[in-house]
Parts: structure tokens; sequence; C-alpha cells
């Protein structure tokens, strides 16, 4: 393979990445949005400018990506913040996602699509943006019950998303006939493996970051656990998401000589991101997109129509006023890379599929991008306005990038 073609591209890619960021600064458009139309204009589907050797890298990036994105969720998992909105998280997260599962299933069967499909389906919409919204967070400068109910959920929900996805491989598998008990076997070795993994790295690493330097771990420590949790799930087969979670929530509520484990991550997480959403967009098929036509219109309302549903639901059985019953489903629409990683991971296991469930994903988390934050925003300020959240001046300068 020749490396000219590579560089150059890479090249390309960072300075169109730099772009689409100084215009989301200037326009408040989501950055994701703009990567995935950028990587959709020079893929495939547009100017046909990514080399077909820089593809090869595309299956890197996500399990690059999507590992440090765990990892940052998992540090959002820590028992203080439980504490404070435990059972109002759990309520709402867990009925969001039940809501999802059986609103998207029973709907997409309903006009006509496998009903294998539709689980695969409904499990990634159970995938959030939990970088978008701390985004929309920092920048309405929100605090109180409510918008610290909203960080709680984002740093949970994709944790059951991951569980549920594992379990709806096995489902589908099985309605298709791909076999049944082996598969089960495989989703439990799955989910135990990840949390085995997650524990092995986590444990030794909240004993031993951050103490080269004192204060905060090093870089090279941070990346070094992340690099060590992906290789080894590839490896054996198990989920690098879940792992990264575990490892993540381990560190930062063991590791009590620093305050914020994965500083550094945070740091070198944008570059790796913006890669993945270049090429994510890069390989979808424009075509293939409009020929879903309705199934993708009803996926995208049968989504909001779950968020709303499970999100009533769940702040209901929790005792929660009635601002934060009406406002947090709206306030969770957003949708970004998770999704995309496990879209990945169907489209493999289900290559009969892969086609369309990648350009479903990838085309309505577009959409969820542009009309999610929005969306988000407006919940924070009606919840603010009812007594459930208190916005501050906003912030001068944008969050850590989308994930």
């Amino acid at each position: 393979m020749e490396l000219a073609p590579i560089f150059l591209t890479l090249g390309g890619l960072f300075l169109a990445g730099l772009a689409a960021d100084l215009l989301a600064r200037r326009t408040r458009l989501p950055r994701v949005t703009l990567l995935l139309a950028l990587g959709v204009i020079a893929g495939h589907s547009g100017l046909g400018l990514i080399p077909d050797g820089v593809d090869t890298l595309f299956s890197f990036l996500s399990v690059a990506a999507l590992t440090l994105v765990a990892f940052l969720l998992g540090n959002a998992l820590t028992w203080d913040k439980l504490r404070l909105n435990g059972r109002l998280i759990l309520a709402v997260s867990l009925s969001i996602a039940a809501a999802t599962i059986l609103v998207v299933t029973a709907g997409l069967w309903l006009i006509g699509v496998p009903v294998a499909l539709a689980l695969l389906l409904a499990a990634i919409a159970c995938a959030t943006a939990p970088a978008a919204t701390q985004d929309i967070l920092k920048e309405a400068g929100a605090e109180g019950r409510f918008a610290d109910t909203i960080r709680g959920i984002v740093a949970i929900d994709d944790a059951w998303g991951l569980v549920i996805f594992s379990l709806v491989l096995v489902t589908a598998a099985g309605l298709t006939g791909a076999g049944g008990a082996g598969l089960m076997t495989h989703a439990v070795h799955d989910i135990l493996g990840a949390l085995a993994i997650g524990l092995l790295i986590g444990l030794p690493g909240a004993a031993l970051t951050g103490r080269i330097s004192r204060g905060e771990p090093l870089q090279a420590e941070a990346l070094g656990l992340v690099f060590l949790t992906a290789g080894l799930c590839e490896w054996l087969g198990v989920s690098y998401l879940l792992a990264g979670m575990v490892a993540g929530a381990v560190i930062a509520n063991f590791a009590s000589h620093h305050e914020r484990a994965f500083h550094e991550i945070e740091h070198v997480q944008w570059p790796v991101m913006l890669l993945f959403f270049l090429m994510a967009g890069a390989v979808l098929e424009l075509d293939q997109l409009l020929a879903l036509g309705g199934v993708g219109l009803a996926y995208v309302a049968l989504r909001i129509l779950a968020r709303l549903i499970g999100g009533w639901a769940g702040a209901a059985l929790a005792g929660a006023p009635p601002p934060t019953r009406r406002w947090i489903g709206p306030a969770l629409l957003p949708q970004a890379g998770v999704a995309v990683g496990m879209a990945l991971v169907a489209a493999e296991e289900f290559p009969q599929w892969g086609p369309q469930i990648m350009t479903l994903t990838v085309g309505t988390t577009v959409l969820f991008e542009l009309i999610g934050p929005p969306v988000t925003r407006l919940a924070l300020s009606r919840a603010g306005a009812e007594g459930e959240a208190k916005p501050k001046a906003p912030a001068p300068d944008r969050a850590a990038p989308e994930a």
C-alpha cells in the first residue's frame, strides 16, 4: 500500500474537520452533523476523494474512538453522582430503554420490517449522545436537579443500551435461524468477558494511574489503558464499549488520589472522533438512504415517541415533579457515536442487512443531531422556567467534542 495517498487523505480530512469545527462555532450547528456531511461529500456517494486503502482505517478508528468514548462514559458513573438522583436516573433510563425496544420494534414490524431487523434497529435507537448533551448543558450553564438528572441519564443510558444490544444480537440471530443456545452462550461470554476485562484493567489502573506525576494521570497512562482494553476485547471477541465503560467507572470510583481520571483522554479524543465521523459519512450510501424512504421516517418518529413515553413514565414512577415528567424525554433526543458503533457491529453480524442498518443509522444520526440539540435547549429552558433547572450565563467556549 502506498503511503502518500494515506497521508494526503488524512491531512485533508484533519483540515476539513478543522473547517467544520470553525463553522460549528459560528453557526451553532452540531459538529458531528457537519463532519458526517463532509464525509458524505468526500466519500463514495459524493466526489470519491477517499482512496480505497484509507477505507481500511475505518475499523481501527471506530474501535479506538468508541473505546475512548466508553472510558469517558464510565468516568461519569461515580457513586456521588448516582447517589444524588439515583432513583430518578435509573427509573427514567430503564423506562426509556424499555419503551424504545417496544415502540420501535412494534412500529417497524407493523409497516413490514422483518422482526429481527426491527429489533436490531430498536436496540440501536436506545443509544444517546452524551457529549452532545453535555455540550448543551455547559453552553446553557444549566444547574439544578433537572440538569443533574440529564447528566446522570446520558452517562448510564448507553450502558443499558449496550447490554440490551448484546441480548438483541442473540435474539435476532435466533429469529433468523442462525442459532439459539450457542448464541446465548456467546452473549453471556460477551457481557461477562467485558465486565472481567473492565475490572482487570480498571482495578490496577485505579491504584497505579497518577502516581508518576502528582495530580491527574499522564496522557501515556490514560491511552495505554484505553488501547489495552480495546486490544484485549478484540482478541477475546467481547464488547469494547462495555469493557471500556466498566474500566472507566472503576477507575473514577476507586482512584481517590486524583479527581479527574481521564482528563488527558479529553485532549486526544477529538482528533480520533473527527476522523471517525468523517469516515462514517464517507461510507454512507445516499441512494440506499433515499430507498429506505418511509422506514427511515418511521424510525425517527417512533424513536421520538418512545423518548416521550419512556421519559414521562420513568419520571412518574420515580415521583418526579410535573416539569421533569414533561421535559425529560425531549431533552434526550440527540444520538451520535455509540449508535454508529452499534450499527457497525450489527452490520458485521448480519451482512444481509448491513447496508440498510448503516445507512439508516448514519442518516438518522445526522437528523437527530440537527433536531436534538435545539429541543434539548428548549427542554432546559422550559424546565428552568418551571423551577427545575437554573440556567446561568452561556459559557463562552464549546465543550468536549461530540461522541
